[in-house]
C-alpha cells in the first residue's frame, strides 16, 4: 500500500483482506510454543548424559505487566497448537494490514 494508491484501489484492498480474515480459521492462540529437554536428576538416567527427556512443550503466553504464563501441551497436541499459533499471527498480519488502509483514508478525509 502506498499512499499514491486510489481511494477505490484502497477500499477494494480492505474488503480483499477482510474476506481473507473471515476465512481463517476461529482457532486462534497467542503465545509461543516452547520445546524442553528435562533431566530426572535419578542417577545412572540416560538423560544425564544425553539431551534430557524430551521433548516436553509448552505455551508461554506473556501479559502486560504479569509473569509469562507456562501451560504444559501434551506431544499429541503439539502440531495443533502450532496451528493456532499461526492462526493467530495470519489475523494479526491481516489487521495490522487492514488498520493501515483505515489510517491512510483517515489521512484523506473520507468515510470509511
Amino acid at each position: 500500500m502506498s499512499s499514491s494508491d486510489s481511494t477505490p484501489a484502497l477500499r477494494q484492498r480492505r474488503q480483499a483482506l477482510i474476506k481473507q480474515l473471515e476465512r481463517l480459521e476461529p482457532f486462534v492462540l497467542r503465545g509461543s510454543l516452547i520445546e524442553r529437554f528435562k533431566r530426572c536428576g535419578k542417577p545412572g538416567c540416560k538423560c544425564a548424559q544425553g539431551p534430557g527427556h524430551g521433548p516436553k512443550y509448552y505455551l508461554s503466553v506473556s501479559l502486560p505487566g504479569a509473569r509469562p504464563e507456562m501451560d504444559y501441551v501434551p506431544v499429541e497436541y503439539s502440531q495443533q497448537v502450532s496451528e493456532y499459533l499461526h492462526n493467530f499471527q495470519q489475523v494479526r498480519q491481516l489487521l495490522e494490514q487492514i488498520c493501515n488502509i483505515n489510517r491512510e483514508l483517515l489521512r484523506r478525509r473520507v468515510k470509511f
